[in-house]
């Protein structure tokens, strides 16, 4: 079976600035594993409360949403590479924030380095879909949805596992220094990937047609549906994630970060495994059933609902977790998928851009009111009337833009 995986390393074997692509990505995603390890973990050493710890996944979204204007814009005046060299090094400056807040006790500055994060990776996801699509062809799309989904997943994955490993061993100031120099390493792989790469570089024309201006009225239904799917994946999927330190502090009040930490890794794990394991001849297809989505929908949802239930047995919980995000992180790859597959290269920041805001609005939305919610009746029972909600409107969306 020909799977995304296989269809990355084809395509990884034919273009070199395809892998110093992928390097650049991973040293990069240590750094941002690492500076959520970092806040996380100092957030509940000091018994921070549900709605802080909520407020600091949503301020690690909401941003996104000014960063992929600015990200939209910059791809009609410069390279998209330059773009991605940019935020790196914005990223490498913003770990100033944490610094201060480490040193001062100061919560706030460890919440803005959320903020700034995101800023920055709304910025870059336009740019990296133009790239993808500028640089392969039409037959390697499923090695660019396989690389978006494994930038996506290792953003977490690796710098997680090592910030678990590090965080009671090495202080956060060491990790925040280890931090620095992924950034730097990345921005410096990125640079050097110009040299390889031979798709067009050129920025797209700040005076182009009208017609290859994208707008959603002149959107078709599957391209509407397409620029939905990531959306409908945040209404689903970010109160549960923005509820699971809470919940893992509900579950063990004494050793909170002694259990969401390891859960965060699990969900990272899930991230990467599940889309990769797609065909990638069937992508299409799999993208056009409601079915589909929804049957991984359900599965996310029945491994975080099941989690309070096992707190006297965390291992049962990592594997929950680990399976949960198999399921929804194939309603990335195929939402990634349909952005790369049915907008011309032109159009395709533009797209993105748009699927990264209605998805960082609908987060915010969503995880506000989980947030909120969780005050009141406890994350459980919050993380239970959100995502339910959510689920059915999610169900009627795909009903009314059904290919």
């Amino acid at each position: 079976m020909n799977t995304l995986l296989i269809a990355l390393i084809r395509a990884l074997r034919r273009h070199r600035w395809l892998c110093l692509l992928g390097c650049a990505f991973v040293l990069s995603s240590l750094g941002n594993g690492l500076t959520q390890v970092v806040v996380f973990g100092q957030l509940l050493r000091w018994q921070a409360s549900p709605a802080t710890l909520t407020l600091a996944y949503m301020l690690a979204t909401l941003p996104g949403f000014l960063g992929s204007i600015w990200g939209e814009y910059l791809c009609r005046k410069i390279s998209p590479l330059r773009i991605l060299i940019l935020c790196e090094v914005l990223g490498m400056l913003a770990l100033i924030l944490p610094l201060y807040g480490l040193l001062w006790h100061n919560i706030p500055a460890l919440l803005a380095v959320q903020s700034a994060e995101a800023l920055f990776s709304g910025m870059s996801f336009p740019a990296l879909a133009l790239l993808l699509k500028r640089g392969l062809s039409a037959d390697e799309l499923p090695a660019a949805t396989a690389m978006e989904t494994l930038i996506f997943a290792s953003q977490v994955l690796l710098g997680t596992g090592i910030g678990i490993l590090l965080f009671d061993v090495i202080s956060s100031l060491a990790l925040l220094a280890i931090d620095a120099l992924s950034f730097a390493a990345s921005a410096a792989l990125l640079a050097f990937s110009a040299a390889f790469f031979h798709g067009e570089q050129q920025p797209a024309a700040d005076t182009a047609s009208p017609s290859s201006r994208l707008r959603w009225h002149h959107c078709s239904p599957l391209q509407r549906r397409s620029i939905l799917l990531l959306p409908a994946l945040a209404a689903v999927g970010s109160p549960a994630m923005a509820l699971l330190p809470a919940v893992a502090q509900q579950m063990r009040p004494v050793d909170a970060a002694g259990l969401a930490l390891p859960l965060l890794f699990a969900r990272s794990l899930g991230q990467l495994c599940g889309p990769l394991l797609l065909n990638a001849d069937q992508l299409r297809r799999y993208a056009g059933s409601n079915g589909r989505l929804l049957f991984c929908l359900v599965l996310f949802l029945s491994g975080y609902f099941l989690l309070p239930l096992l707190g006297r047995w965390p291992v049962a919980g990592l594997g929950l977790i680990f399976g949960a995000h198999l399921a929804s992180n194939v309603v990335f790859a195929l939402g990634t998928f349909g952005v790369l597959r049915y907008f011309e290269a032109e159009q395709v920041a533009t797209a993105s851009a748009m699927a990264w805001r209605g998805q960082v609005l609908i987060a915010a939305v969503a995880t506000g009111c989980a947030g909120l919610l969780a005050e009141g009746i406890g994350a459980a029972s919050a993380l239970y009337s959100v995502s339910l909600v959510s689920l059915a409107g999610v169900a009627i969306l795909l009903r009314r833009y059904r290919e």
